[in-house]
């Protein structure tokens, strides 16, 4: 069974940086298309970025050139590299397997003076 674990939130000042982890046990993660999605309150689950088998990857509009999301075959882990935080950006982070819609648990992401 697939599993996802992410790790690497926590509370940090507008403009700060963080950087987010997402552990894959249960399979081998190198042909799939993985993913970030954040959703904060009251608001809907948006797409932060993904990143394909061949490490094509994509942003969504809001992150675009602040975020980078990367992975790392030989540790099963994909991770998210945010920078230049705003208040906006907080929310949970969730890992996401696309392909069969497997998630995580999240990870809190805060961001305020």
């Amino acid at each position: 069974q697939v599993q996802l674990v992410e790790s690497g939130g926590g509370l940090v000042q507008p403009g700060g940086s963080l950087r987010l982890s997402c552990t894959v046990s249960g399979s081998t993660f190198n042909m799939y298309t993985m993913a970030w999605y954040r959703q904060a309150p009251g608001k809907q689950r948006e797409l932060v970025a993904q990143i394909t088998s061949r490490f094509s990857t994509n942003y969504g509009d809001s992150v675009e050139g602040r975020f980078t999301i990367s992975r790392d075959s030989a540790k099963n882990t994909v991770s998210l590299q945010v920078n230049s935080l705003k208040p906006e950006g907080t929310a949970g982070y969730y890992c996401c397997l696309p392909m069969y819609d497997i998630w995580g648990q999240g990870t809190q992401v805060t961001v305020s003076s």
